[in-house]
């Protein structure tokens, strides 16, 4: 019973924003003149045969990989009290800059692709550490700076796609950087699928699965089993306390953005090492924005934040059999969108009955018992009885508390 009023709180908000989600977005199907049934039906039709059933699977996986790790990179700052807008900007400039230094030189493959992940997490690092330093610096808000920097790191990206890092022909209609050679590809899962029995999918499952539950795994471990993770808490909490106990609250914000940062360049590996081997006009947008929505759904904590992945994941893939069905693909964003903002209505109210909870708890843990008749409005002795008649009761009371009318816990003041 304990453990299900701990874990009902932090499953309230998740439910009841999805709850909220599905029958805002239900309306808008009806208004529309569609069936809201007729949706549901196709977006949990994953095909009819073995192997559909699990190209179904590996779709969503493959989708739900690169928002995992977008909703980590954002966690890692929000558990810090940091809001951290610009990992889109900071895992499209960290995957070109991997994507030309994975081309460039020629590696037995585990060297290779460890070299690609290094770079990928060192420009994001240092691209999240310019947040930082002009925050601890000058007080620059991260939300401005992060923002500001995601343009920056856009029009970079751009500028180096077409100038120093190009590798497609003059004319192409596809502007690509060179492509990876094949030491630098992360194999692929499928194997694993028809080992447990599985059909076999026309899609790879990505291989940088593994990597991405390591990184869930370091950072989960990280943030609640290390002092530097009491600290990254403890500063998010107050960072006035924090500081008051010893913490350096301005080196926090750095080391924090800087691992937010560094995760945030993994966000786009999968995609690179997995399928495309090269980074173009054409490669994968938004992830860093919706990341921001799979952190607030899944609470900051990586389990909750591989669900609510697997969840965008499955609502990304119900796009394109929504469409077969004539009902316009964008049902999907609504649904996203809504989660969006249901998901921070939830999150307060879910917080407002935990703080009800905690209130009527001390309450409950502070009152005295029921002796007497309360004549007396102070403290009684713990021995029972009277106080002694040996001097003046204007002291210090006994510190046991009594209620007032309207249920709240007040000290004793003695009598």
């Amino acid at each position: 019973m304990t453990a299900l009023r701990r874990i009902g709180p932090a499953l309230l908000a998740p439910l009841l924003a999805i709850v909220t989600a599905l029958v805002i977005s239900g309306l808008v199907i009806v208004l529309i003149g569609e069936s809201p049934f007729a949706a549901l039906r196709v977006m949990l039709d994953f095909g009819d045969t073995p192997a559909q059933q699990t190209q179904a699977i590996v779709v969503i996986v493959n989708r739900a990989i690169p928002l995992f790790l977008a909703g980590l990179a954002v966690s890692v700052a929000f558990r810090m009290g940091l809001f951290n807008i610009g990992v889109e900007g900071q895992y499209r400039l960290a995957t070109i800059v991997a994507a030309a230094a994975g081309a460039a030189v020629a590696l037995p493959g585990p060297l290779h692709v460890l070299l690609i992940i290094v770079v990928a997490m060192v420009v994001g690092a240092l691209w999240a550490g310019i947040v930082a330093v002009l925050k601890v610096t000058r007080g620059v808000s991260e939300v401005i700076s992060s923002i500001m920097l995601n343009f920056i790191a856009l029009g970079l990206a751009s500028y180096l796609l077409t100038g120093p890092l190009r590798g497609s022909p003059p004319g192409a209609s596809i502007i690509t950087t060179a492509e990876i050679p094949e030491s630098g590809w992360v194999p692929g899962l499928n194997g694993l699928l028809t080992g447990v029995g599985l059909a076999e999918p026309r899609t790879e499952m990505y291989g940088f699965l593994l990597v991405a539950v390591v990184a869930g795994l370091m950072v989960s471990v990280l943030i609640k089993r290390t002092r530097f993770g009491f600290d990254l808490r403890a500063t998010g909490l107050s960072p006035s306390a924090a500081t008051a106990s010893g913490v350096d609250a301005r080196g926090m914000v750095l080391k924090t953005m800087l691992i937010s940062g560094a995760v945030a360049g993994l966000i786009g590996l999968p995609d690179l090492l997995g399928t495309s081997h090269h980074y173009g006009t054409e490669f994968t947008t938004g992830l860093g924005f919706l990341g921001i929505a799979v952190a607030l759904l899944g609470r900051n904590s990586p389990l909750g934040i591989a669900l609510a992945a697997l969840l965008f994941g499955f609502l990304d893939r119900a796009a394109i059999p929504l469409q077969f069905e004539g009902i316009p693909a964008s049902v999907v964003t609504i649904i996203q969108g809504t989660i969006v903002l249901a998901v921070v209505i939830a999150n307060q109210v879910a917080r407002q009955i935990t703080r009800r909870q905690a209130e009527r708890g001390s309450a409950q843990a502070v009152a005295p018992p029921s002796t007497g008749n309360g004549s007396t409005g102070g403290g009684q002795r713990p021995g029972g009885g009277p106080p002694p008649d040996d001097g003046p009761t204007t002291g210090i009371g006994t510190g046991t508390g009594v209620r007032n009318a309207s249920g709240d816990a007040r000290q004793g003041a003695g009598a």
